[in-house]
C-alpha cells in the first residue's frame, strides 16, 4: 500500500533501484540453484557422475538468497512479529513502539553489519580460495554484509517514517501500513456481522 505522501521522494527512488536489483539477485539465485541441484541429479543417475562443484555452487546461492532476502523482507514489511502487546495497545502508543523497535533493531543490524565487515576482511587478508571453484573465500561472506546493511538501511526508514505523529497510518516499512489482522478476530468480526444480518431480515 503506498501512502498519501512520501517524505524524501529522491531515497524512495533510490530504494526503488535496490529493491529491483533485489528481486533479480533472488529470483535468478532460486531459479540456478534449481537448475544446479537438478543438473547434478540427472548427471548422478543418468551419467554416474555428479557435478564436482554442485554442493559448493548451492551453499553459495543459499548465502545469498537468505541475506539479500532480509532486506527485501523488510522493505516489504512481511518479517516474522510477535505483536501480542503492540496489538492491544492504543494507536499512538503503537506507533511509538514501532519507532523504538525499528531503531532499536537498526542498531542490531548495524552491529552485526560491522562484525561481518570486519570478518569478511580477515578472510580476504589470509586469501582463502573454495576447495572445488577456487574462488575467493570473501566473496562468498560479502552478501552477509551486502544484506545486513541493507535491512539496517530498512529499519532506519522505517523509523524514519514513522516520525510524523500527527499521520495515522502506522507503517512496518518505508512504504507498507501495518494491516495485520488477527485471523480469529476478524473470523469473529465475520460471523458477527452475518449474525447481524440476518437477524435484521
Amino acid at each position: 500500500m503506498e501512502p498519501r505522501s512520501v517524505p524524501f521522494k529522491l531515497l524512495v527512488k533510490v530504494d526503488g533501484v535496490i529493491s529491483k536489483i533485489e528481486v533479480f539477485i533472488l529470483s535468478w539465485g532460486v531459479i540456478a540453484m534449481a537448475v544446479n541441484t537438478i543438473a547434478n541429479v540427472f548427471g548422478r543417475y543418468v551419467f554416474h557422475q555428479s557435478i564436482y562443484f554442485s554442493e559448493e555452487l548451492n551453499e553459495f546461492l543459499i548465502v545469498i538468497i537468505t541475506f539479500m532476502g532480509l532486506g527485501y523482507a523488510t522493505r516489504k514489511g512481511i518479517h516474522i512479529r510477535m505483536s501480542a502487546i503492540y496489538d492491544a495497545l492504543p494507536q499512538k502508543l503503537r506507533k511509538i513502539l514501532m519507532i523504538l523497535i525499528t531503531i532499536t533493531t537498526a542498531t542490531m543490524m548495524a552491529t552485526l553489519t560491522w562484525y561481518a565487515v570486519e570478518y569478511v576482511a580477515k578472510v580476504a587478508s589470509r586469501g582463502r580460495v573454495t576447495p572445488a571453484l577456487q574462488v575467493p573465500l570473501y566473496l562468498t561472506y560479502i552478501w552477509v554484509v551486502i544484506g545486513l546493511g541493507l535491512a539496517t538501511l530498512q529499519y532506519l526508514l522505517t523509523a524514519l517514517r514513522n516520525l510524523d505523529l500527527s499521520e495515522e497510518e502506522i507503517y512496518v516499512s518505508y512504504l507498507e501500513v501495518d494491516s495485520y489482522e488477527d485471523p480469529e478476530t476478524a473470523a469473529a468480526v465475520t460471523r458477527f456481522v452475518e449474525k447481524e444480518e440476518e437477524t435484521a431480515k
